[in-house]
């Protein structure tokens, strides 16, 4: 059965984090996942957008998926801006990466995305606004 990590991990969780692959970020600013990103972007995080089409989102360079992210470049959280039906498919490609955390964007959840996650031990935080998460736990 799901769910989150307690508020002291989520916290532990972003401190220590500095990269942020983004699944789904648009690179429309009307968008909620370009006004997410752009916001823990300005927090200090390095944002990796994953999106097929697009080349750059707020200054940095797409990729067309998580897989086809460079093995050097360390991911720290993994921010999925997709419908919940297609978390699985974005879970498969999350535990090929060096990622520990695979986060599901509020209204989002899936329990079979949640056993493959499971299963290579990663963390899961799904149903939740990194953003909100971040200004509420994470304290300047």
């Amino acid at each position: 059965m799901y769910s989150n990590p307690s508020n002291e991990e989520i916290e532990k969780i972003l401190k220590e984090a500095k990269t942020i692959a983004v699944v789904g970020l648009s690179d429309k600013s009307d968008r909620t996942s370009y006004q997410v990103s752009k916001v823990m972007q300005d927090a200090g995080y390095k944002i990796i957008p994953i999106n097929p089409t697009v080349d750059k989102v707020l200054g940095e360079k797409a990729y067309p998926s998580l897989l086809d992210i460079e093995d050097d470049i360390k991911i720290d959280i993994i921010d999925v801006f997709r419908r919940s039906e297609l978390l699985p498919e974005v879970a498969k490609e999350a535990v090929q990466t060096n990622a520990g955390v695979f986060w599901a964007q509020q209204g989002l959840y899936n329990e079979e995305a949640y056993d493959i996650l499971k299963k290579e031990n990663k963390t899961v935080i799904m149903d939740l606004c990194i953003k909100v998460a971040h200004s509420v736990l994470v304290k300047k």
